[in-house]
């Protein structure tokens, strides 16, 4: 914070130092002015007069559901269940640096961030709503669009919203002035109550099954290690060895038997055939001996191999069914969430997401498929009185309104059944004409960025498709500079350390 001289202040020093602290004071001010210019293309950009400071709803409020910033009146205003609980004016992307109009969600939060892209810029209260940079921080606000893309917010608000958000809270990018309207219509979910009722005993009963599983997994690599060790032991030169010895006995005894039947060498008295006899018994229990070892060892050898492959099966079998049972055990648990749906006319499909998992994608009829749909989000708030589920609609880009959006959608029953039977508030339907944008990933929500606003705020940082796995650290985070002067640059380093999933490349 920047503290200024008060008149005292300045006529104090003025008595002590005389003449050269005035012109010394003089040059400060009007340093002090230039800094504070707006740049031109900002001053040209200002939307309208300046807001007051933020403000709170006369109720008790609760739990934030979504947050909407306009991009045009420069504000963000905090929604629950019941209708707005915060407001504040922002300060968004300037010319070129734009933050981009859209549908995110909260993926990251960070109480006293400070960014690697920006000189260690502080960001207090970071809510990160891109893994490339875009987030909600405490900045300071000159009453027009002023930041690389961020959105930055009074101080103490970003302090206040940090303490009530939620990971995954909705947080909606908008062109211009827009707000959640009651909605209603028969192709929103209708939660089942006992599908309701049932999911949390279903998770806890697949999750011991994928216990089970994996712990059945573990013991078949055991044995199939085990097996293939001992399938080992039996080498082909040991084999070899036995079966030389026995082809060397059978010739030896074969010789023998010439010998005795050959009228040149037999025996030619009692004496000497007894002396024949027993060397060629000998001959031919070494023989069959090394018959009988070469068999076994054979057998042997072959039991072992079968032995190592039916373990090899039964791992192969294990780690499927370990497989399975982790799926299924994902799936119920992610039925416990709110379900996400996104409908992309680019695309002509449906997508589910439950806990950032992708659970579902099949193609959807959209009538009038080459007709603008606009870009919408309902959100289901709060349970009703009859068991439901109470909606809202929001609707940022021009297109059919949302009830005739809804309309031209032909979701599948069966699907509708699937995803809604366990559909709890904080559910959501998008439709867009837009695709996927490329920051959408494995963790985060549905992130659907409107191609026909600028979108210079992303344009200046790396795709999401740049994250990628890491043992330990959450990786940096490029957010809005205090700097509009600064020159940018990509950093291709890995963040501050931390526990996280990512490391991040700039």
């Amino acid at each position: 914070m920047t503290h200024r001289p008060t008149i005292l202040q300045s006529a104090a020093t003025i008595r002590r130092w005389g003449l050269a602290a005035l012109v010394t004071l003089a040059a400060a001010a009007a340093l002090t002015a230039l800094s504070l210019a707006p740049p031109a293309d900002a001053a040209a950009n200002r939307a309208g007069p300046a807001h007051p400071t933020d403000e709170t709803a006369p109720r008790d409020a609760g739990d934030p559901i979504m947050a909407i910033v306009s991009i045009k009146s420069q504000r963000v205003t905090i929604y629950d269940a019941d209708g707005w609980i915060l407001r504040a004016p922002v300060s968004t992307g300037i010319k070129g640096r734009e933050t981009p109009a859209g549908i995110f969600s909260v993926v990251e939060k960070d109480k006293d961030h400070h960014s690697n892209l920006y000189d260690d810029a502080w960001m207090p209260n970071m809510e990160r709503i891109t893994w490339s940079g875009i987030a909600l921080h405490g900045g300071p606000l000159p009453g027009y669009a002023a930041s690389h893309g961020c959105i930055r917010m009074p101080y103490d608000f970003a302090e206040k919203l940090f303490g009530k958000t939620q990971i995954g809270m909705r947080v909606v990018i908008s062109p211009d002035d827009a707000e959640p309207v009651a909605f209603s219509d028969p192709k929103l979910f209708v939660p089942s109550a006992d599908a309701l009722a049932a999911a949390p005993a279903r998770a806890d009963k697949l999750a011991q099954e994928a216990a089970d599983a994996a712990a059945a997994a573990d013991e078949a690599k055991k044995a199939a290690t085990a097996a293939a060790r001992a399938a080992a032991t039996v080498t082909p030169a040991a084999l070899q060895k036995l079966q030389a010895l026995k082809t060397r006995a059978d010739a030896e005894l074969a010789t023998t038997d010439k010998m005795i039947a050959a009228p040149s060498t037999a025996p030619r008295n009692d004496q000497e055939k007894a002396r024949a006899d027993e060397y060629r018994q000998k001959l031919a229990a070494k023989a069959t001996d090394l018959g009988t070892q070469l068999d076994t060892a054979k057998a042997d050898a072959q039991a072992k191999r079968d032995a190592a492959a039916a373990a090899q099966a039964a791992l192969k079998a294990a780690e499927a069914k370990k497989a399975d049972a982790a799926a299924a055990a994902r799936d119920a648990k992610a039925a416990l969430e709110p379900v996400s749906v996104f409908i992309s006319r680019k695309t002509q499909k449906l997508y589910v997401r439950r806990g950032w998992q992708s659970t579902l994608e099949v193609p959807i009829a959209i009538r009038d498929p080459d007709k603008p749909i606009g870009t919408h989000v309902f959100t289901a708030t709060a349970r009703s009185d009859a068991g439901g589920l109470r909606w809202t609609a929001v609707t940022i880009d021009s297109g059919d309104d949302a009830k005739d959006a809804l309309d031209r959608i032909d979701i599948p029953q069966d699907v509708l059944d699937r995803i809604g039977s366990t559909a709890v508030p904080r559910s959501s339907i998008i439709i867009s004409d837009e695709p996927a944008n490329r920051e959408q990933n494995y963790r985060t929500e549905f992130v659907v960025v409107l191609n026909n606003q600028p979108q210079g705020g992303l344009a200046i940082r790396k795709p999401s498709s740049d994250v990628v796995a890491g043992r330990d650290g959450w990786f940096g985070f490029g957010g809005s500079s205090y700097y509009p002067q600064q020159q940018y640059g990509y950093q291709r380093q890995y963040g501050y350390g931390g526990g996280g999933y990512y490391n991040q490349r700039w």
